[in-house]
């Protein structure tokens, strides 16, 4: 852990550090983020709607397991305010470390390193959920039985690291182990969670596909089998807006036939050359369904790497490319967009 020494502020250097109104701190924040965008950086803002910090199953259990260990619960309320203001400019998560920066009196970057899940204990959740998940989705969603929710949630045995496993710094001038703008970043994971709870494991250094077993899955894709399996099947297309792929027909469905004659095609007059401008500006990035299934495709991307690249959530790129007419991004979503487009 980093150890600061205490900065005050003021004319004779003592006194209580400066008061910021919130919202000084959420116009302060915006202006760092607008900066970072403008140097090319990949920008991913927390937002938080009302005061609930995290919402789904996945966002509240990391929540509530880090309130549960006594020295986190006393120090983790001082982040709450920062995390529900938007104080959190940028939140990255990878293997086994989250980078963030958030704004207070300046810019402070803080990073938490978290301990890769043993792997017994892998083995032993992967062991407890054979045969017991059925799809990926009911996995993502949190739609589990009490019996496997126990196990994952498990205070000392589940997904979601101990104390001992979580190292942080920051390099604001706050003396505390655990700083305020630390504590927002602890928060912020939960709320992040909740769009991307595959972020979990990745942070873990686990597959998340190894707890579903394979023929529960094919059943669920397919539809048959069990009522259970027939009950958690999905249509084609509703899989194809979870996941962002294309499923193949099933087998031996012969592709339809091409039509035998083809309309008559008007002769087209010869165009004539424009001529070449010199400088040539890229066009200002208008979110709407097909200008957003346009930079998809323009980037080679499926809607998952798209989704992670953006920033959001694979669910939000396919209700966006379903959208009829112009779509109204949130700050983090258009900011992707932008950057992609750019």
């Amino acid at each position: 852990m980093m150890a600061m020494s205490r900065r005050w502020y003021g004319d004779d250097g003592g006194g209580w550090p400066v008061y910021v109104t919130v919202a000084q701190r959420r116009a302060k924040a915006k202006r760092e983020v607008s900066k970072l965008l403008k140097k090319g950086k990949n920008i991913q803002p927390v937002e938080i709607e009302g005061r609930t910090i995290a919402r789904s199953f996945w966002g509240k259990g990391w929540c509530t397991h880090l309130e549960s260990f006594g020295d986190y619960s006393n120090r983790l309320p001082r982040g709450r305010t920062y995390v529900r203001n938007g104080s959190i400019c940028h939140l990255g998560i990878r293997k086994g470390k989250v980078e963030a920066m958030v704004s207070g009196s300046k810019l402070y970057r803080v990073a938490v390193d978290i301990t890769p899940l043993k792997k017994n204990r892998w083995n032993t959740l992967k062991r407890r959920c054979t045969g017991k998940i059925g799809s990926l989705i009911e996995l993502l969603q949190g739609n589990l039985s009490g019996e496997i929710m126990s196990s994952v949630i498990d205070r000392q045995h589940g997904l979601f690291p101990l104390p001992g496993e979580i190292r942080y710094t920051c390099n604001c001038p706050d003396w505390a182990g655990m700083c305020k703008h630390i504590a927002a970043v602890m928060y912020g994971i939960g709320a992040r969670l909740d769009t991307q709870p595959d972020l979990l494991f990745l942070l873990r250094g686990v597959d998340h596909q190894e707890l579903i077993a394979v023929d529960a899955d094919a059943d669920a894709i397919a539809g048959s089998g069990s009522r259970r399996s027939r009950r958690r099947s999905l249509s084609g297309q509703d899989l194809e807006n979870v996941f962002g792929v294309k499923l193949d027909g099933p087998p031996g469905k012969a592709a339809p036939a091409a039509p035998k004659h083809r309309p008559a095609t008007r002769r087209r007059k010869p165009k004539k050359p424009r001529a070449r401008s010199r400088t040539r500006k890229a066009a200002p990035f208008k979110p709407s369904a097909r200008s957003v299934a346009r930079l998809r495709r323009r980037l080679g991307m499926d809607k998952a790497d798209f989704a992670r690249a953006v920033g959001v959530s694979i669910t939000t790129v396919a209700k966006w490319e379903k959208a009829a007419g112009p779509i109204t991004p949130r700050a983090r979503g258009l900011a992707g967009l932008i950057r992609l487009h750019g």
